[in-house]
């Protein structure tokens, strides 16, 4: 079940590469070749929150002690489509404001392209944040449920101990009560 899980995960990964390249070329292009591309990251986040879907119904599958991890992954995987759905609106809208400059013959200044440029750089950095932020809790789960099997284990291995050591009192109560059988017999052949 998990490789599912994990297929999925690699298909997701591969989507969103892929729109968020697509995304970066929208206010790049013109005409219909814009239309288009627009149109196909729209049908690509489609295809993204489907598989966030699918993710999800693996997750419920998955035991309860397990789950933790996967249930973190998933709020990451949320987090990032809701990222490229504003990096995508935002991309619209910096085409739709490219579309009414060309209507009115007005090129932009630079100052606006740096800003951004500056946006997108700050936002790659906020999306790279969230991911180191997302892999830090899945290692602190990961280690948490290392430490509860550890105790676990430790709890098992003195159930076993004591066990074993009634066992072998038992054994010498065993031994003792065949000792006293014996002598008892041996004492009751000889009596006339």
């Amino acid at each position: 079940m998990s490789s599912d899980f994990e297929g999925y995960e690699q298909d997701f990964a591969v989507l969103t590469a892929e729109i968020t390249g697509r995304i970066g070329k929208v206010p790049k292009l013109l005409g219909d070749e814009k239309k288009q591309m627009v149109a196909n990251v729209e049908k690509q986040l489609e295809e993204a929150r489907e598989l966030l879907e699918q993710m999800e119904l693996e997750v419920r599958e998955i035991p309860a002690q397990s789950r933790g991890m996967y249930s973190s992954r998933m709020r990451s995987y949320k987090q990032e489509i809701g990222k490229l759905e504003a990096d995508f609106k935002r991309s619209r809208i910096a085409y739709s404001d490219e579309v009414r400059n060309e209507l009115l013959g007005d090129d932009g200044n630079s100052s606006e392209n740096q800003r951004a440029h500056l946006l997108d750089n700050t936002e790659r950095l906020e999306r790279s944040s969230r991911r180191l932020e997302a892999g830090y809790q899945i290692a602190v789960e990961t280690e948490q449920i290392g430490q509860e099997m550890l105790e676990n284990l430790s709890q098992d291995r003195e159930k076993i101990q004591r066990s074993r050591e009634r066992l072998r009192e038992t054994d010498a109560n065993l031994g003792k009560s065949s000792r006293i059988l014996t002598g008892m017999l041996r004492s009751g052949a000889h009596e006339p």
